[in-house]
């Protein structure tokens, strides 16, 4: 097919082949063409790295299935992502970055630098435990109270079915609402973000996508949901990646709704007062006061 037409569709499976590449060694990749001693950043590492693991072992389970139900000739499994050991291989100098650096990080890492202190002199939020009994009309309240300043709010729950239902019940009771969640095509997430800088929502409810890399300087009030239910999504850093979503503002806070204190919300607490102190230090040593963040509008395409 090749020799005929220049083509074969599904030919990239056996890469190895054409690359004339032995079995089991790891295929090229962009890495191969840097120049010697590049700089590797590598941002949400807390992310990032188990995500470079499980692309390799994913890819391999998904291949071992094919090839023993016969739509694959073995060889497809040599193309294939670098595994981890490969990919450390390739690079040389690196930094992690990220605001919960996970232990494969903290125990490779020669220098670790805490960059707490922010330009804008804006501290960490204040965060507060509340009991579980009455809390829909508490929070209700609360956000009440942050619509009529013009301040928006993140609520995060622990199942899509969740969202939407408080998000509904939101919208009955006055409150400019929608939900955010993994079940929302990418381009709609943005429209619904956008809607919330743009004042057509005052409340976003999400369950996982409340986290990481949102950048809402609006947004005052964070309201996490069963705080105190064990599991990935109310561990150590996903709390405190969480409760970061409101330090961009001056008046940021946190309310916790949970009936007792677990590891990871205590780590959490005391670790984002920490942040305070030195923050709240530096700027009485420096005579700053802290100014909000006003980020430039940006569009679906930006």
């Amino acid at each position: 097919m090749l020799e005929q037409v220049g083509y074969c569709n599904g030919i990239e499976n056996y890469s190895r082949h054409l690359a004339g590449r032995s079995a089991g060694l790891p295929p090229a990749t962009l890495l191969d063409f840097f120049p010697a001693n590049f700089l590797t950043v590598i941002d949400e590492s807390h992310i990032t790295i188990p995500q470079i693991s499980g692309m390799f072992a994913g890819d391999q389970a998904r291949k071992e299935v094919l090839v023993e139900f016969g739509f694959r000739l073995p060889s497809a499994m040599d193309n294939r992502p670098l595994n981890f050991t490969e990919f450390n291989q390739k690079i040389a100098q690196v930094i992690y970055a990220s605001a919960t650096p996970g232990p494969y990080e903290l125990k490779n890492s020669q220098q670790i630098v805490e960059q707490i202190i922010r330009p804008t002199g804006v501290l960490d939020p204040t965060i507060e435990v509340r009991p579980t009994h009455g809390q829909i009309a508490d929070l209700i309240k609360e956000c009440q109270i942050r619509a009529q300043q013009k301040e928006k709010v993140l609520i995060t729950t622990l199942t899509k079915k969740m969202a939407e239902e408080l998000a509904d019940y939101l919208q009955e009771a006055g409150l400019q609402t929608n939900y955010l969640h993994s079940d929302v095509g990418t381009l709609d997430r943005i429209e619904i973000l956008q809607g919330l800088r743009h004042n057509k929502y005052d409340v976003l409810v999400g369950v996982n996508l409340l986290r990481e890399g949102l950048d809402l300087p609006e947004v005052s009030l964070i309201i996490i949901l069963d705080a105190d239910i064990a599991g990935f999504l109310r561990n150590e850093t996903s709390l405190i990646q969480t409760i970061g979503r409101a330090a961009r503002h001056t008046n940021g806070q946190v309310i916790m709704y949970a009936d007792t204190i677990t590891p990871a919300m205590n780590y959490a607490i005391k670790e984002t007062e920490r942040r305070r102190v030195i923050q709240a230090n530096y700027n009485k040593e420096h005579g700053l006061r802290p100014q909000a963040i006003k980020n430039a509008e940006w569009s679906n395409f930006d």
